[in-house]
Order: C-alpha cells, then structure tokens, then sequence
C-alpha cells in the first residue's frame, strides 16, 4: 500500500519560514520524481515545485528563490523548505511521487500552512 505523510505544517509570521516532511512507503523511491503542489480556498491546485529522480529541481516562478525542495533517497523523504513566506504562500500543500514511465501517481492527504501575522 503506497503511503505519502506530509508534516511539517502550521502557523508562520509572514517572513518566516517552514520545512514540510514527506515521507513514502509502497514504493521504490529513487525511481519516482517528487513533488510538492498546494491549493488555496477557491483556487486549483498548482505545482510548487518538483524535484527529479536525479535531483533536479524545478519551481514555480512564485517561490523561486524562496523555497528549496531536496530528497533523501536512504530515507524515502522528500523536503521543502520554505523561506520568506507571504500570506500567499497560505494552501493546503500535497505531496506527489510521479514515475517517469508508466500510471503511477500518488498523492499525500495534505498540510496546512498558514501565513498570517
């Protein structure tokens, strides 16, 4: 059974920052790109950032700068960290393991992050 648990969520001032954890099981890890996407009230969920099989990461133009996504292969985890956070920034935030090849696609049950003073 593929498991992906986001933690790492919670209130933040606006210009601090955070790191969300997500952790897989079910799956081979190394062979899956992972991701982190949010969804704020009313609005679609879109790609934050994505980081490759081989490490390579991609943002959005939104946090470029700001936040740092990085994977730790022996642990099954993925990381983002978060730093001058806006109230923008406030979304639920979901974890996706994606293969390269083939239909497999998994999605965490998501984190709260909220900016706010």
């Amino acid at each position: 059974q593929v498991q992906l648990v986001e933690s790492g969520g919670g209130l933040v001032q606006p210009g601090g920052s955070l790191r969300l954890s997500c952790a897989a099981s079910g799956i081979n890890f190394r062979f899956y790109d992972m991701g982190w996407y949010r969804q704020a009230p009313g609005k679609q969920r879109e790609l934050v950032a994505t980081i490759t099989t081989g490490g390579r990461g991609n943002y959005a133009e939104s946090v470029k700068g700001r936040f740092t996504i990085s994977r730790d292969n022996p642990k099954n985890m993925v990381n983002l960290q978060m730093n001058s956070l806006k109230a923008e920034d406030t979304a639920v935030y979901y974890c996706n393991a994606k293969r390269p090849v083939g239909p497999f696609d998994y999605w965490g049950q998501g984190t709260q992050v909220t900016v706010s003073s």
